[in-house]
């Protein structure tokens, strides 16, 4: 009898608690947070601080995996196409708007779940000191009147990325065509800067922080940023909008998870987030990388995507990519 009675407690003991809800428990083990871009970079860095704070208020290890390549959609595919039990989650970027658009993936943000966007860094019209361009406006009319062999040159980035889709969409939005610059690709921001300096280019077209030390040097300008309000790290510069040009262009990170996700793990994940980013460890990380903070939940940063996805296509498409 006192074998059968402990045969049955040693039974029940190896049942483990809510074992037809899995989402109940979460999280009871390690999870992976997708970055589609190199270590070392803004995406990157930006992923591994959210694994760390993640980690402390989870309990459970949170492991950066760096999935490369396809322009981004290695690591968007990867994270969209992962079990949703909540053990994989992707720091979604910006090219997640466009790729689809440019015949790089079928993705789009309709192929994940919105958990929460972290930032937001709009693209800005920079030139050199000694430029005679002092304004947006002059910039514009000098634009037009340029013939097709004496283009101003722009630069910012690879053909096609954030900023080089930033700069079509303005000249669009100005009434100017695509081509009416000519666009110098670089392998990044920090390139470009180094060719505006040099004024071996006549404008950049980057995020403020990718310029902030020589903008603060004095050796470079900003003319304008692609947003709807000043920035707090940079409030002497005006918006577009306060030019009556309604463009804005931002390049965006925020974190997805697959879709079909239980809604208690999304309410779990939502929260931790939540307190990570109302923390003064995040602040004090953001404005030390020169990320400019935009948190969005939910809804609010699907409604964000949706409205970014519907954007891009005409640049995109008069841009010929």
């Amino acid at each position: 009898m006192m074998t059968g009675f402990a045969g049955s407690l040693l039974f029940t003991g190896c049942q483990p608690p809510n074992d037809g809800d899995p989402a109940a428990n979460y999280p009871s083990r390690s999870i992976a947070l997708i970055c589609p871009w190199g270590e070392g970079g803004g995406t990157d860095r930006l992923s591994r601080f959210m694994a760390s704070e993640m980690e402390k208020r989870l309990g459970q290890p949170v492991v950066v995996q760096n999935r490369t390549g396809g322009g981004g959609s290695i690591g968007h595919s990867y994270g969209a196409n992962a079990r949703p039990d909540g053990y994989t989650v992707t720091m979604g970027t910006f090219e997640l708007s466009t790729m689809h658009w440019m015949g790089i993936s079928d993705l789009t943000w309709t192929n994940f779940t919105a958990l929460a966007q972290l930032n937001a860094d709009p693209a800005a019209l920079i030139v050199h000191k000694d430029s005679p361009i002092k304004s947006v406006a002059q910039l514009i009319e000098m634009i037009g009147e340029r013939s097709e062999e004496n283009r101003l040159k722009f630069s910012g980035t690879a053909a096609g990325g954030a900023w080089d889709l930033a700069r079509a969409g303005w000249l669009l939005s100005a009434g100017l065509d695509v081509n009416s610059v000519i666009w110098v690709p670089t392998d990044g921001s920090s390139e470009a800067v180094r060719k505006l300096l040099g004024q071996h280019v006549d404008v950049v077209c980057c995020s403020l922080p990718e310029a902030d030390a020589n903008l603060k040097s004095g050796d470079l300008v900003a003319l304008a940023v692609m947003a709807d309000e000043r920035l707090e790290d940079y409030p002497d510069v005006p918006t577009l909008r306060e030019m009556d040009y309604t463009w804005t262009a931002v390049g965006w990170r925020g974190l997805l998870l697959p879709p079909g996700t239980p809604e208690p793990v999304v309410s779990n994940l939502t929260a931790t987030i939540r307190d990570i980013t109302e923390s003064d460890d995040f602040r004090s990380f953001m404005s030390k990388n020169k990320f400019a903070r935009k948190v969005r939940f939910g809804s609010g940063f699907e409604e964000f995507l949706q409205t970014q996805d519907a954007l891009w296509k005409e640049p995109i498409e008069k841009a010929g990519f």
